[in-house]
């Protein structure tokens, strides 16, 4: 097997934890406050109805949460014999709510299983001291909380152009705040936004790797069909980058990013039937052994142009 010239998230569970680890994605009901009402509306341009959610949650109910984890940790023990599985709260903004309500919720998900992880997903702007504090309160000496902080991108400009409802300011505040009490933090970045270019996007990756984050997903931008953004590029408005062009962009981006940073995402997948730009179809092995071979004949590795 060819060995990645990145540090790649598997690689990263199995030094944690001896043997690999398996996340159960979650719905836990929240909604979004870029959102009208309970998650009516629309939000972010790119985003789908779904907010994100795990394509195999599409036949659960939101909120049913024993439900939920019982099938998947059912399907992941059948499958693959987990025996080490991490709680995956993916779907919408998952602080979104009071101090109680989230103590509530998380503790509800936690009692259904083993889990050694805690991993929310949420937006910058939904991150404050109390709710920081809450998910502190969750670290122990054999247990994790991770962070998925959906940035995008650091281009103010870019933000407002597709309707994050925040500026850049807000993710540097969230990220202070959650990495000052021991919480990992995983950054979200999207190539191919409406605007930006190929600098644009690398100057996004070397303003989130001066942080040194313990994470970071790359995602080449997708156009669900019912998202906004699926209306301007059925106008012709906006394109995505190809398949060759993102894996040419996280080429470049690896070797920005320190050397022990976990690189837990190379691409979106939106399902096709949802998925209206792209077209291709990536086959994720093949697409990182693209990105090796790139970064192979340029002689980069990952955090070999680290610091900038």
């Amino acid at each position: 097997m060819q060995r990645l010239p990145y540090y790649t998230y598997s690689s990263y569970l199995k030094s944690r934890y001896g043997k690999p680890a398996y996340r159960v994605g979650v719905d836990a009901g929240f909604s979004c406050p870029n959102r009208e009402g309970d998650r009516i509306g629309e939000g972010c341009s790119y985003c789908e109805s779904s907010g994100s959610r795990a394509i195999y949650l599409d036949s659960a109910s939101p909120g049913h949460i024993a439900s939920q984890i019982e099938r998947g940790v059912a399907f992941l023990k059948r499958r693959y014999g987990a025996e080490v599985l991490l709680l995956y709260l993916q779907a919408f903004t998952n602080t979104y709510g009071t101090r109680d309500e989230l103590r509530r919720v998380y503790d509800s998900c936690l009692s259904y299983a083993p889990f050694r992880e805690l991993i929310v997903s949420t937006r910058p702007d939904e991150i404050d001291e109390p709710r920081a504090d809450l998910l502190a309160e969750y670290i122990a000496e054999d247990f994790d909380v991770w962070v998925e902080l959906g940035l995008q991108s650091v281009h103010d400009k870019t933000l407002r152009r597709i309707r994050r409802g925040h500026e850049s300011a807000a993710f540097f505040t969230a990220y202070r705040t959650l990495t000052a009490k021991g919480i990992k933090v995983a950054v979200h970045l999207i190539h191919g936004l409406p605007g930006e270019g190929l600098e644009e996007s690398l100057e996004s990756v070397r303003q989130v790797a001066a942080l040194r984050p313990a994470g970071i997903k790359l995602h080449n931008l997708h156009i669900p069909y019912n998202s906004p953004l699926y209306e301007e590029y059925r106008k012709g408005e906006v394109s995505v980058p190809s398949l060759a062009e993102h894996a040419r962009f996280v080429a470049a981006a690896l070797p920005l990013l320190p050397p022990e940073t976990v690189i837990m995402r190379l691409t979106c997948d939106t399902p096709t039937e949802r998925r209206a730009a792209p077209q291709e179809v990536v086959e994720k092995g093949r697409f990182a052994r693209e990105v090796a071979r790139i970064m192979g004949e340029a002689g980069q590795i990952q955090g070999s142009r680290f610091p900038v």
